[in-house]
Formats: C-alpha cells, structure tokens, sequence
C-alpha cells in the first residue's frame, strides 16, 4: 500500500500500521489501532443504540469484522473512515434485528371499513423439536468454549452465559476495566477460529 499524500498524518500513520499488521501480521499494530479508535468508534455507536452493554459488544464486533477484512483496506481514504462504516453498517444491521414489530395478542384493531378485528398470531414458544435443538446448540458452544485458555473461557463464561455487565466482570475478577474488554475481544476472536475450525472438518 502507498501512502496517499493528500491524507492527513494520522491518517498516513494508520497506513503504516496496517502494513505491519497486514504483512508482518504484527499484534502491536493491531493493538494500536484498537487503542487509537476504541473510544470514537464506542460513542459513535453508543449514539445509534443508546445502550451501553450492546455499543461495548458491537464495538468488538465491528474491530473484529475490521481486522478480519484489513487487507481489503485500500488508502484511497482514511483507515478511521472504513472502520467507522463498517461500524455503523454493522450497527444498523444490530438495530434491524432489534425492531421487530411486536402486536399485542388480545388487542383488537379496526379495520378502514370499521370492522373490529384481532390478531392471529401463531405463538412464538419454540416447540418441543425447537427446545432440543436449542439444548443441543447450548452444549456444544459450552463444549467449544472448554477448548478456550481458562483466563478467555471464564469471560466468555461470566459475559455470555452468566450475562454479567463488563463491569460486574471487573468486578468480580479483580481487573481493570480496558483489560477485561480487551481480553474479551481476544476471547471471542479465539472462539470464532474454533468454530471457523470446527465446521470445516464436518
């Protein structure tokens, strides 16, 4: 990648560290990338969702989507401006899944020809074949995150079955806040390479 002259320096400093992480797959590139964009990338996301458990979640999310496509990056424009939209692209697809129009079973509407009508809505329980598979789906994402270290799989632990708030982690594990996320970020990316791994010997 050649550096575009009409970036500013931080933008060309960006440039330089995708290099390294590109080329020399360099973690302290990585690592300075995350800690250069963490916060901007937080607030601008805690804005679209207004919540602060899921703009911590979908700011990983959007490091991981980032990292895992930064050789797809090109320095037509600044490293800040692709991983900002790939953020909210990422952000706005988190708050499509989230506005499912939900209509009240007992309520009745009229019609434009003022008839009263209800709703039929089929029931959302899952059914009996439903909960297995659930169950099924549950013990084997336990049983990949036993193959994680024990410092990875008792966040992933803590965050994703016990739902516990990044900072009740902290807490509870006696550590700095930055360092739970970050040690988060890097649990979820180890727990994605074994699954990545898993489905490709089925």
């Amino acid at each position: 990648m050649d550096l575009e002259t009409n970036l500013s320096s931080k933008a060309q400093y960006d440039i330089q560290l995708v290099n390294r992480a590109v080329e020399k797959h360099d973690q302290a590139a990585y690592a300075e990338l995350l800690d250069r964009y963490r916060e901007s990338v937080y607030f601008l996301l805690l804005k679209m969702v207004n919540n602060k458990d899921d703009a911590e979640d979908l700011t990983i999310e959007a490091f991981g989507k980032a990292f895992k496509n930064i050789a797809q990056y090109t320095p037509n424009f600044a490293f800040s401006t692709w991983l900002f939209r790939i953020a909210t692209n990422n952000c706005i697809d988190f708050i499509r899944k989230k506005r499912a129009v939900t209509l009240s079973l007992d309520k009745s509407f009229m019609t434009g020809d003022g008839d009263e009508m209800t709703m039929d809505v089929r029931s959302e329980t899952p059914d009996p074949e439903e909960n297995l598979i659930r169950k099924q789906k549950h013990i084997l994402m336990r049983s990949l995150v036993e193959k994680l270290k024990p410092r990875y799989r008792i966040l992933i632990e803590l965050r994703y079955f016990q739902e516990l708030s990044y900072e009740e982690i902290a807490e509870q594990l006696d550590l700095p806040l930055g360092t739970v996320k970050a040690q988060l970020f890097r649990s979820r990316e180890f727990l994605y390479n074994i699954i990545r791994n898993q489905q490709e010997k089925i």
